[in-house]
């Protein structure tokens, strides 16, 4: 019986990643790793099957990860923030010789983790990294238009749009924080340049766009996401960006105001005798706002979309290809959690190209990917009513402006 360990198994990704593989009938043996034990305990019982089980984890400590990760097949790792974790996590699963899959979406950790290709390699360990949404299954759209659907590509562009999760911890918003703050790469015109987020490097990429579901004309901002940097290793391509929002725009608009004046920094104030962090106060408060916002916006309740826009030449004529993933009822946790568990099932059935540390374009093959998507995501919400998959909407624009669109 094969064995999968979740590190961070009862938070927002890696408890949908624990759920849609305790469900799978693989009989498997499925082990929920959490700082936070009660609610590891949680997720194993709702799970409903026999074997998911519950441990204490402390990501930190290589020695808590050796001990809770010995004896699996493969490792999923949901512990974020990544830019501050994953390294060190992956280097432990390596010296264990124990397959990997991970979300990590910090563009600077995926350079850090591909540093470990040539260990991985050596250990005949397979690091399937950024096996989320954005990245994951937008590097496998991505791969499926360029390779499949064009005969030239000259562009692929990356948006998404969230919000209204049931709960949000403050490891989201440091992440915000931290995407606002470092450099962000784009591809552009065949090089890869960096711009800043405050600057008008930064501004001059937002634009708007129109996502189904979510609504017209929602701004989109500069993304630092990993896509830029490994979608040019594996596609010929000229162009490759990635920009997205959370929603409603109030509460992200809070969250940018709240890091333009510098309230994200880490250096204490002596506010009234006492030191405050403005970091640590900047989370508590956008957070305690987030509620009010979703109330007095009436925004209800979770949904997303995330879109892969694939530009180039088909037949000698343009050709523009949108890949939509939207739904009404899945988010954050569902839309990032669900690919990462399939990138699991594929890995154990042999179909995860390895070894090394490689992104989903470099690993994964895109029908195989999603022959798997409707099974795992009707696994996830079995006995749980009013949940749907909403699929995959795919539109051809070609060069008339004439939209044809399909669902898979």
């Amino acid at each position: 019986m094969p064995k999968v360990v979740v590190l961070g198994g009862a938070g927002a990704v890696g408890s949908v990643v624990s759920l849609a593989l305790a469900r799978a009938g693989r009989e498997a043996e499925v082990v929920v790793a959490d700082a936070r034990i009660d609610l590891a305990r949680n997720v194993a019982q709702r799970s409903g099957v026999d074997g998911v089980r519950a441990v204490q984890l402390d990501a930190g400590d290589p020695s808590s990860v050796t001990s809770v990760i010995l004896g699996a097949d493969v490792v999923v790792n949901c512990v974020g923030p990544f830019y501050k974790t994953v390294r060190s996590v992956l280097e432990t699963v390596i010296a264990s010789r124990i397959n990997y899959v991970d979300v990590c979406d910090d563009v600077d950790a995926t350079l850090d983790i591909l540093e470990l290709d040539g260990a991985a390699r050596a250990a005949g360990v397979t690091a399937l990294i950024g096996m989320g949404a954005s990245p994951g299954v937008t590097n496998v759209l991505a791969r499926m238009a360029a390779e499949g659907m064009l005969d030239e590509t000259d562009s692929i562009d990356i948006f998404h749009a969230h919000g209204g999760e049931p709960t949000e911890g403050p490891g989201v918003v440091g992440h915000r924080f931290h995407c606002m703050t470092v450099d962000i790469p784009m591809f552009l015109n065949g090089r890869l340049e960096h711009v800043k987020y405050f600057e008008p490097s930064g501004i001059a990429l937002r634009q708007k766009f129109d996502f189904p579901i979510l609504g017209k004309d929602i701004e989109i901002y500069p993304y630092p996401h990993p896509e830029q940097i490994t979608l040019p290793r594996y596609l010929k391509v000229r162009n490759v960006t990635n920009k997205g929002t959370v929603l409603p725009k109030e509460y992200y608009e809070l969250t940018r105001d709240v890091c333009a004046l510098g309230l994200a920094g880490r250096e204490p104030v002596v506010v009234n005798g006492a030191s405050v962090v403005p970091h640590d106060f900047a989370i508590s408060y956008i957070l305690r706002e987030r509620e009010r916002i979703l109330k007095e916006t009436g925004f209800g309740t979770q949904r997303g979309c995330c879109t892969v826009v694939a530009r180039g030449i088909k037949r000698g004529k343009p050709l523009e290809i949108r890949f939509h993933m939207a739904s009404e009822s899945q988010a954050l946790g569902e839309g990032t959690g669900l690919p990462a568990a399939i990138g699991v099932l594929m890995m154990l059935e042999g179909k995860v190209k390895g070894p090394g540390v490689m992104p989903p374009e470099a690993s994964i093959a895109p029908a195989e990917f999603l022959s798997h998507v409707p099974a795992v995501a009707r696994l996830l919400h079995a006995g749980e009513d009013g949940r749907r998959f909403s699929g995959l909407l795919v539109q051809r624009i070609d060069e008339t402006g004439r939209m044809m669109e399909t669902r898979l």
